[in-house]
């Protein structure tokens, strides 16, 4: 397990569930020890007593395992360190977050290019796969969809469809809330996970 999950369950570990549940509007089973977290509409279960979180559904287990390296660090801080701060409704660039110019560059750029690839020709696929995932449609864009990878923290995406003259384009935006609740690194792990749960 690497040192930073490590670091992560211990801190969870030691938390009052009451608290943590009216934080992150989340739940708790005191029976099982369990949090319940609803992520992209799906339950997931945390057990801080076994360092396990899984889930009983397919998306639940693609969040889970084929994306794993976005998902596990974000449920666990988020549980930890959210805030019962609703959204603002203020979308922000990520690049405008302290350390935002990680997404520019490298390695951290996110796979928007993609999203429009796959999207920028067919705008109720886009919305449909938004409404799968639990998302709201919005009115910015030629399409937009809102996503909750966590209860309190929203993401969303605007597609622009391509035409003669410009090829299609995806932009993605975070309520100006989501720093209250998650560490910069653990944000673009986040927005990284709601991209790619989109393809």
């Amino acid at each position: 397990m690497p040192a930073g999950e490590q670091q992560a369950w211990g801190i969870l570990a030691g938390l009052d569930p009451h608290d943590v549940c009216v934080r992150a509007d989340a739940a708790f089973d005191s029976s099982s020890g369990l949090y319940i977290l609803r992520s992209f509409s799906q339950d997931i279960f945390v057990s801080p007593g076994d360092k396990t979180i899984f889930g009983h559904t397919p998306p639940a287990d693609m969040l889970l395992n084929k994306l794993n390296r976005y998902s596990r660090l974000p449920i666990l801080w988020y549980l930890i360190g959210a805030q019962n701060v609703p959204l603002s409704g203020e979308l922000i660039k990520p690049s405008s977050l302290s350390g935002g110019q990680i997404y520019e560059k490298g390695t951290h750029v996110l796979p928007l290019g993609r999203i429009a690839e796959e999207y920028g020709s067919d705008v109720p696929e886009f919305l449909s796969r938004g409404l799968e995932l639990g998302g709201e449609p919005l009115r910015y864009g030629d399409a937009s969809v809102q996503l909750f990878p966590f209860p309190r923290v929203a993401v969303t995406l605007l597609l622009w469809r391509g035409d003669g003259e410009f090829p299609s384009r995806t932009d993605l935006l975070l309520d100006s809330t989501c720093e209250l609740h998650l560490p910069a690194d653990i944000i673009w792990s986040t927005a990284m996970m709601c991209a790619l749960v989109m393809l």
